[in-house]
């Protein structure tokens, strides 16, 4: 296997079989304590976790994690817990994106210093800049690291999307290799992939399937902390060509996705739904995040109720 902690990005090439990042990669949660404090030990522990159960990857303090709830520091004592937890086995980006690029270039510079692996960038949100702006923010911060990095394409939180025309030029810098795509924009995405060597991952959970059909490396995923030797399963299935098992996953992870995904913000999801599993103490979130309403816990569980992860649910 692998030595990610001391091998470089130049010596881990990108070929069919072997995507640079993994196939599938878990957004993963960051876990605290009771009292609101990062539990380092227990994040860690999910990184293990995810792992031995199929992730090839994984995404450190993305918006899964949290990570506009939390410090710089402490931001950075995650990305090193999960590197020593884990970094000898699997690839982990850095979730660095702002929407001040400066503040993003610090935690990118800072990330790279602790070992990570690549970086996973979200469009600057809120600001709302022009496309000229929005390729300058990523030009900026790829010219600052001698890392692979990740955009995350997902207008819905950042209020604009990455244009296809943004997109095609960006994928000249040598350090802009993949995309992370909430858009679902499937004929925008075909025309980058057939212009541009970019790696493309969905980005929506739900939307493994149809992703992987046009030739998307994998999924970085939430539904696959609860899901994840299924998610496995179907992707290794779609891999293979067999077309059948694939669409057979794919139909009985629905309804793991829709109580994911739907009910509540995928972290608060993804933690209830991890403690019931037995899998964390609690179900922790910082504000502005709150834990399911009981209406909203009970949509959940009902989603659940007969799913394939059901006989997982105390």
């Amino acid at each position: 296997m692998t030595d990610f902690a001391t091998s470089s990005a130049a010596d881990r090439p990108t070929t069919p079989d072997k995507p640079l990042f993994g196939t599938l990669l878990t957004a993963m949660i960051t876990v605290f304590a009771e009292d609101g404090s990062v539990d380092l030990e227990g994040t860690a522990a999910v990184a293990e976790r995810l792992v031995d159960d199929g992730c090839d990857g994984l995404v450190v303090c993305g918006t899964t994690g949290e990570y506009s709830t939390m410090t710089d520091e402490e931001n950075l004592s995650v990305f090193r817990a999960v590197k020593d937890a884990v970094g000898s086995r699997v690839p982990l980006l850095a979730g660095t994106g702002s929407n001040d690029t400066e503040h993003s270039r610090y935690l990118s510079r800072a990330a790279e210093k602790i070992g990570m692996d690549g970086l996973l960038i979200v469009t600057p949100y809120y600001n709302k800049p022009t496309q000229t702006g929005v390729e300058a923010h990523f030009r900026s911060l790829a010219d600052s690291v001698d890392l692979p990095i990740m955009l995350y394409d997902i207008p819905g939180r950042a209020g604009i999307p990455i244009a296809t025309e943004t997109l095609v030029s960006l994928a000249g810098h040598p350090n802009i290799v993949a995309v992370k795509d909430a858009k679902a924009d499937l004929l925008a995405a075909t025309r980058v992939l057939a212009e541009t060597d970019l790696l493309y991952y969905s980005g929506d959970d739900g939307l493994t399937l149809p992703w992987m059909s046009l030739g998307a490396a994998g999924l970085v995923g939430v539904t696959t902390h609860v899901a994840t030797a299924e998610y496995r399963r179907l992707i290794d299935a779609v891999r293979a060509d067999d077309l059948g098992t694939a669409q057979r996953i794919n139909l009985d992870l629905e309804p793991v996705v829709r109580a994911t995904m739907t009910r509540a913000p995928g972290a608060v999801a993804a933690k209830t739904i991890l403690m019931w599993q037995g899998k964390l103490p609690h179900n922790t979130v910082r504000l502005p995040h709150v834990p399911p309403t009981e209406a909203e816990a009970a949509l959940i569980r009902a989603d659940l109720e007969g799913s394939i992860v059901s006989g997982t649910i105390e």
